[in-house]
């Protein structure tokens, strides 16, 4: 795996073609994508994030990521329900939030690595419905399509996969994600399932490239984990599926709200 980035008329064309943040008027389509079932897959779209060696560099000189995992979490909750359920207002107060964070962080300006990023939360949300959700059915699938251009999407996704490299840089994250040690008890004691199912949703190359062990053994407890947490989803009314999105922003509105109290001229500068 290298570290290129691949041209080619499916990237142009997916990246022209996504779509702009802001609110998405089809209700159905928006509970379908504020459903927290892509919570799940949140460490395999970090693992493949940090795959691209200046997102891994970033990552792990500028962020305390060792000490407050759960808090980076909550952030990027915070911005992807401000982009997915959000208003326009929503998903302009997430983006300069983010915008600010990055600005110390070289590349982090970078449109592939932007791009790179977005790409790895579709891919994963998709992924986690596939494995513990609904997947949408003909009507709602070709509302999805329409609105992400999977097609182009999966062309590109299939280019950049063996593009990817794992630095040093990556490994010390993994190890501060799936090892947390100044994490929560809670956290603590959720981290075996966790790692089982973030280690099981990676694409086999990038496991491998990880250094995973991945064997009948590890299969079948994969297949234990999905059964686990597929069976607690459904136990799970949707309208409680639903309810984290509106929570995270009313999370992200107080943020903002001390935030722009204490460092205004910064945060809109």
């Amino acid at each position: 795996m290298t570290g290129r980035r691949p041209g080619g008329t499916a990237h142009d064309r997916w990246r022209a073609s996504r779509p702009t943040p802001g609110r998405v008027a089809d209700r159905a389509l928006r509970d379908w994508l504020a459903d927290s079932t892509p919570v799940a897959a949140g460490g395999r779209a970090i693992l493949l994030q940090i795959a691209d060696p200046v997102v891994a560099a970033g990552v792990r000189r500028h962020s305390d990521f060792a000490r407050r995992p759960q808090q980076r979490l909550a952030h990027t909750l915070m911005f992807v329900s401000a982009v997915v359920i959000g208003t326009d207002a929503d998903a302009a107060v997430a983006t300069a939030f983010v915008e600010h964070a990055h600005r110390p962080v070289a590349g982090a300006d970078d449109v592939e690595r932007q791009l790179w990023v977005a790409a790895t939360l579709f891919d994963s949300a998709r992924r986690a419905h596939e494995l513990f959700g609904d997947p949408p059915g003909p009507d709602r699938a070709e509302d999805v399509l329409a609105a992400y251009d999977v097609a182009d999407f999966d062309r590109y996704w299939a280019a950049t996969l063996p593009t990817l490299t794992v630095t040093d840089d990556a490994r010390g994250i993994v190890r501060d994600l799936l090892h947390p040690r100044f994490a929560p008890a809670w956290v603590r004691a959720a981290m075996p399932l966790v790692r089982t199912v973030t280690v099981g949703m990676l694409p086999d190359a990038l496991r491998a490239a990880y250094g995973f062990p991945w064997g009948p053994r590890e299969q079948r407890r994969f297949r234990r984990a999905v059964r686990l947490v597929r069976g607690v989803r459904r136990m799970v009314p949707a309208a409680l599926l639903r309810l984290p999105g509106p929570l995270l922003l009313r999370a992200m509105h107080r943020t903002a709200a001390r935030y722009l109290a204490v460092r205004p001229d910064q945060f809109l500068s």
